[in-house]
C-alpha cells in the first residue's frame, strides 16, 4: 500500500484556481515551511511581507538563509506568491490563487477530520490505463488520494463516501473513457482470505500515527495554556503541529468510525491540534509582527493570525485585502 505522506501536493487542486504548490517531502522543506508561515499569518490580509522578514521568520526554523531566498524565488516562479518592489527591497504575499487554494486546504483539514453518517455504501472507482501512461496513471492516483480514495486492488478504489460533481469532473479529466464509478453495498463472502473494503487503508498504521500525534503534543499542552510558549518557539511549535496534523485527512479519509477499532484517536488528536495551534496564535502572531516590524513598520499591520475556528468559517484574502466567507471561496472537497 503507498503512503499518503507520499502524495505530491500539500493541498488538492482546485479548478477554478489551478497552481502548483510544493511538493510534500520527507521532513519540512523549505517551500512548505513558507507556505504555512505565510498561511498561517497573512491568508486573511495577503499582506505583503519584507523578503528579509520572511527569510528571517524561515531561519528561526531551522532553513539556511540561501534555502530561504530560494525558497521564496521558486515560490514566485511557481505563482504561488506574488512580488513587489520598493527601490532596492522586496515584498512578497500570497497570491490570490494560491490564498483560495490555501483556504479551502484549511477548510478541508478541518472537516475531513470531523466524524459523520454513513449509510453503509461504498464509491468504486475501477480504471483501466495502458503502463505506457505512467504519468496519466499517477496522476489519477494523487487525484483519488486526496478525494479520500484508497486501492482495495490495483485498478480498483474504494471511499465510504459519494462522489461529488467536482470529484466527478477531475476523474472525468484525467482519464477519459477509462473509468467507471460505482456505489453500493458489500456482500459479504462467507470465504477465506474474504478482503473488507476498509482493509484498502492501513488501519493499524494510522492509529500509530495518531498515538505518535498525542504523545508528542501532548505533554506541551500544559505550557501552552499557562503562557509559556512564546516567540519564536510559538511560531515553530504552532508551523509543526499543522505540518503534522494536516496529513491525517489523506490518511484517514473520515473512515466510518463503526468499522474502526474502540477507541479510535482522531477525535482526540483533532482537539488536541486545536488547543495547540489556537493556543499559540497570539504569541505566535505577536512575534511575527515583531519580526516583520523589523523590516517595515507598515506590513506588521497585516499580520494576522487566524483559529481553526477561522479555517472552518472559511478564510480568503482578494485583491482588496479582504476577508470573505466560504460561500465566494472555492468549493471544500
Amino acid at each position: 500500500m503507498a503512503s499518503a505522506f507520499d502524495i505530491e501536493e500539500i493541498y488538492p487542486d482546485d479548478g477554478e484556481h489551478s497552481l502548483r504548490l510544493p511538493r510534500r517531502q520527507a521532513g519540512n522543506s523549505p517551500q512548505g515551511l513558507a507556505v504555512t508561515l505565510l498561511a498561517d499569518y497573512t491568508l486573511w490580509t495577503r499582506a505583503a511581507l519584507p523578503s528579509a522578514a520572511i527569510v528571517a521568520l524561515l531561519t528561526e526554523t531551522g532553513v539556511t538563509t540561501a534555502g530561504a531566498r530560494t525558497a521564496i524565488s521558486r515560490l514566485a516562479r511557481r505563482g504561488v506568491l506574488e512580488r513587489s518592489r520598493q527601490g532596492r527591497h522586496s515584498s512578497y504575499r500570497l497570491s490570490r490563487a494560491a490564498a483560495a487554494n490555501l483556504s479551502a486546504g484549511g477548510n478541508w483539514i478541518l472537516t475531513s477530520t470531523t466524524a459523520t453518517a454513513w449509510d453503509g455504501c461504498w464509491t468504486i472507482v475501477a480504471f483501466s490505463l495502458p503502463q505506457d501512461l505512467t504519468a496519466r496513471r499517477r496522476a489519477l492516483r494523487g487525484q483519488l488520494r486526496w478525494l479520500g480514495y484508497a486501492p482495495l486492488y490495483d485498478g480498483l478504489w474504494v471511499s465510504p463516501h459519494d462522489l461529488t460533481p467536482p470529484a466527478r469532473a477531475q476523474l472525468e479529466q484525467l482519464a477519459p473513457g477509462a473509468v467507471t464509478v460505482f456505489r453500493g453495498r458489500e456482500v459479504a463472502l462467507d470465504v477465506a482470505g474474504r478482503r473488507a473494503p476498509v482493509e484498502a487503508w492501513d488501519v493499524d498504521g494510522i492509529g500509530r500515527h495518531y498515538q505518535e500525534f498525542l504523545r508528542r503534543w501532548t505533554p506541551l499542552l500544559p505550557r501552552v495554556r499557562s503562557g509559556q510558549v512564546e516567540g519564536a518557539a510559538a511560531v515553530r511549535a504552532r508551523t509543526e503541529v499543522m505540518e503534522t496534523f494536516r496529513c491525517f485527512p489523506t490518511l484517514d479519509p473520515q473512515l466510518p468510525v463503526v468499522l474502526l477499532p474502540q477507541g479510535w484517536l482522531r477525535q482526540p488528536a483533532r482537539e488536541l491540534f486545536a488547543a495547540v495551534y489556537d493556543g499559540l496564535a497570539a504569541p505566535a502572531e505577536e512575534h511575527v509582527r515583531a519580526v516583520v516590524g523589523r523590516f517595515s513598520d507598515t506590513a506588521r499591520s497585516g499580520v494576522r493570525a487566524h483559529t481553526t475556528a477561522d479555517l472552518l468559517a472559511g478564510v480568503r484574502g482578494d485583491d482588496a485585502g479582504g476577508i470573505h466567507g466560504d460561500q465566494d471561496g472555492p468549493a471544500c472537497r
